[in-house]
This record gives C-alpha cells, structure tokens and sequence, in this order.
C-alpha cells in the first residue's frame, strides 16, 4: 500500500482542526496539510450550530467562570483569561474578515448582548460583589449592573414578563456580547482551505491506527468508509481535534503523555422556540447560575441564536448520562476508553461522583413539562406548545491523575502533546471553541516551537493577531486598541 507524504495531517472537521489548518496556512502557504473527517460533512458532531450554545465565551455572563468559596470570597483569574483569549480569537477572524477569507461577519457571528440574571438575597449578593471586583478592570470595564425591575425589564422584556417580583432580583449586561454559528465559520474556513494548494480534505475517512515510525514520522491508517479501502498517511505533525473522539484516537498513539487520561462523557439538549413573536422580544443570552451539583456546561441561559441565518430561541442545557463519546459514536465509547492505565483514576472519579452521576440520569429522565417549569424560572410566561426538545452535543468532560495520584474530574480543555511535538490533542469542552486560535497557537508554540520563534512567523503572527506575545489581561491601552478595532470589523458594536 502506498503511503502519502503530508506535512501535517488534522484529525476532525471541526472548528479546532480548521483554525490550526488556517493558521498554519496563513504562516507557510507551502506546508502540506491534508484533514482527515469521519462523517460525510465537515463540522457536523460539536461544532453543529444545535449542538453548542453559540455564545462567544467572553466571561461576561457565565457565572461558572468566576466561583465563589465558602468563605464568600470571588476568583475572577478565569473569567480575565477566558475574556482575553476570546479577544485573540477575534482579532484572527478579524484578519480574515478584511482578507475576504471569511464572509460578512453576520454569516458566523452577531451582536447579541451578554447578561447574567439572579434573584434571592444571597445570590444578588454573589453578582453584586462579581460586577464589583470585574469592573474594576478594564476588559470587564463597560459592565453594566442593576438591581431596577424597570431597568432589568428593558434589558430584557421576556424574564420579566409576568414575574411575581416577591424577591430582590439582579443584573449585569455587556452591550457588545456576541452569539456564534461555530457551524457556518468552520464551513467557511474549510472552503477556503481547500481552494489553495497543498490542502487536501477527506470526508467519510475514519482514522483506524496511529504508529511511530522508526523516522520519527507517524504512520497513520484511515479507513475510507465509503469505498471499504484503507489509505495511509505519513506525517510529521499529527493533530486530534476529534473533540469527543480525540481521547480514543490519543490512546491509540500510545505517546507517554497520553498515560492515565480517561472521560466522562455528558450528553445534553435544548428547548427551542421559533415562533416569530416571541423571538423577535429577545435579543441576548441570559444566563443563571447552575443547581447545586449541575456540572459548568449546565448552566441555564435563554439565548438568541442565529443558525444558518435563521434566528430562533434556546434554552437549557439539559444534561444527561450517556456512554457515547459522539453524538454519532458508540454506546461502548466510555468502557474500550477504560484501559490498565486510566482505570484508578477512572474508578475513583465514578466513585467521587455519584452525586453527578444521579444528577444527570434525573436530567435524562425529565418529562417536557418539567423541562418548561425550569424555563419558566428565566421565561415566566413561557407556554409548552411553543417549544420543543433539541439533541445538543456530547461533551467528554477530562479524567487525570491528581497530584497525588488519585483521580479528578475537569471541566475545561487540556492539550495534550508529545515531548517531541509531533502529534498534539485536544481534550474536553468549556469554553472550547470560542478560544480556538489561543488554543491552536498554544500548540503550535509547543510542537513547532523553532518556526514559531523564528523572525518571519513571529512577524506574521503580530499580522494575523496584533497583541500577540502581549498580555491584554495587563495592557489597558493595547485592548482599547485591539476592541475598538475588532468591534467595528465584526460589527459587534449596536448603534
């Protein structure tokens, strides 16, 4: 059988897999780069416009990104990084925005305002002191508060309809917030890609094994599900941005770094309203805090969304168990990801989290009207007949070894890479896709690390994102600066 010569071969048509193959492209047009998707289209498991929240994951409305401690006390370090990263995404799909690689802005991305709602006196303590401590810096600076029902109603006409107001109730909002079709950019950064040379795309090919060879190439061998025939590639760079699928193709390359990894998988759902009337009085995403042993991706938010150009209304998630790591894989998914060396931190983790565990079969079991009672907490007036159920995404939630051996449950996103930076992973979910482009130069700087601090990509890179090799967490004026240009490119900014 003969083997091709790639560059670098990308694993998954996802948002992940893209933005590494145009970032790559944008920094050697030369380098040879063939995508690998098991499905018949690209961007069709996580990155599906129904199967994510869509929300530019910015912090200013996620509650989960800025926890309280017993003692009362808020972190908001997360909530700082996420809001930067997301900014660096921006600047990127700005640059491809003014190159004409990527459509109009509101073809992928639209301003929808970012506010977080909560009532009861403890929790309007708990948004009282977060919009205190964030916006006293400045990437959280023009975040607005109120305690107002008249305020808050303006900002958001639906929660209030209707509401008994025998409670106090708050609010913040960030005008400039954004809602995100993860679908429709990966689609149209895959168009591009494969309109310039030395890119090549493969649907329907399922990758089978991985191995090492004695160049130091990876021998990799991918299955045309189409044909039955097995094609393989050799590459120098391997990258799995399978998203679910990333953690059973990561055990097949058996790097050393891929020891004691395992997942576990959550499935979820949403509650969707199309009709005209109701839709058009709801124009951001409100989120709330989540129930006591809810896991981060089930926060509740009633969200505006915008999918393939079509506006409609969501809510939710509904969390649920599941033994499938893809929403088109397999039930036996989570038992072949059990392996001798992920089994005690597997073990443990299922045993430290029973709670989760009966928290999301209770979540799967839930009945339609249940569902719209929980709705009603953020849409009092909501009626059952005006909504309906949606099958969202599966998340594989990462399981490693703690620091002293045993096993912990994590909700963000790791990379995972070989120590020769040959082959790199992405595991987990929140917040994912909306920080894309720090992700995938995360890996780039850690699996092509002589290029990178080479002076023709570092001069690129500053092309491609303005702050780059700066912190904005730090630099006021350099985000003023890169905001007010990336606001107006997108036309994010509401007149």
């Amino acid at each position: 059988m003969t083997a091709k010569d790639v560059d670098v071969l990308l694993v998954g048509g996802g948002v992940m897999s893209a933005t590494l193959g145009m970032l790559l492209k944008q920094l050697d047009p030369h380098m040879a780069i063939t995508l690998v998707e098991r499905l018949d289209h690209v961007a069709h498991e996580s990155t599906d416009g129904w199967n994510n929240a869509g929300t530019g994951h910015a912090g200013y409305c996620e509650l989960n990104y800025t926890p309280e401690a017993d003692d009362g006390s808020i972190t908001i370090n997360r909530a700082l990084s996420i809001n930067a990263n997301f900014e660096v995404t921006l600047q990127f799909w700005s640059h491809l925005v003014e190159q004409q690689i990527l459509p109009a802005p509101t073809k992928f991305i639209n301003p929808t305002a970012h506010q977080s709602f909560v009532w009861g006196e403890k929790d309007v303590a708990f948004l009282r002191k977060r919009h205190e401590l964030l916006s006293a810096h400045h990437l959280f600076a023009d975040m607005q508060y109120s305690e107002s029902p008249e305020q808050i109603a303006e900002w958001m006409p639906l929660v209030m309809q209707q509401r008994q107001l025998n409670q106090p109730i708050a609010a913040t909002r960030v005008e400039y917030g954004s809602d995100v079709d993860f679908g429709s950019l990966t689609r149209n950064m895959v168009r591009h890609l494969t309109s310039l040379d030395n890119f090549q795309l493969h649907l329907s090919h399922s990758v089978k094994s991985l191995r090492k060879s004695k160049s130091g190439r990876w021998r990799v061998t991918v299955r045309d599900e189409q044909s039955g025939e097995d094609k393989v590639f050799k590459a120098n760079f391997v990258f799995l941005g399978a998203g679910g699928g990333a953690l059973p193709l990561l055990q097949k390359s058996g790097i050393d770094e891929s020891q004691g990894y395992g997942g576990f998988p959550v499935s979820g759902q949403w509650l969707v309203c199309k009709k005209p009337e109701i839709v058009e009085q709801h124009h951001s995403k409100v989120y709330g805090k989540a129930a006591v042993g809810a896991p981060p991706m089930s926060v509740p938010h009633l969200d505006t969304r915008i999918i393939n150009g079509q506006p409609a209304l969501l809510f939710g998630p509904f969390a649920g168990f599941t033994t499938k790591f893809l929403k088109k894989g397999s039930v036996l998914d989570l038992f072949t990801s059990v392996k001798p060396n992920n089994l005690a931190p597997m073990m443990a983790v299922g045993r430290d989290n029973m709670d989760l565990t009966r928290y999301l079969i209770a979540e799967s079991l839930q009945s339609h009207k249940s569902r719209v009672a929980s709705l009603r907490n953020f849409f009092p007036d909501a009626k059952e007949e005006d909504w309906t159920l949606q099958n969202a995404g599966m998340r594989v939630q990462i399981i490693k070894k703690d620091a002293k051996g045993h096993g912990k449950l994590e909700f963000g996103t790791e990379i995972v890479a070989a120590k020769d930076g040959t082959l790199a992973a992405l595991l987990g979910a929140s917040p994912g896709a909306s920080t894309a482009v720090q992700a995938m130069i995360d890996v780039l700087e850690r699996c092509f690390p002589e290029r990178m601090a080479s002076a023709q990509w570092q001069s690129r890179m500053k092309e491609l994102v303005p702050s780059y090799g700066q912190s904005l967490v730090e630099d006021a004026a350099l985000l003023k600066r890169v905001r007010e240009r990336t606001l107006s490119t997108l036309n994010l900014r509401r007149d």
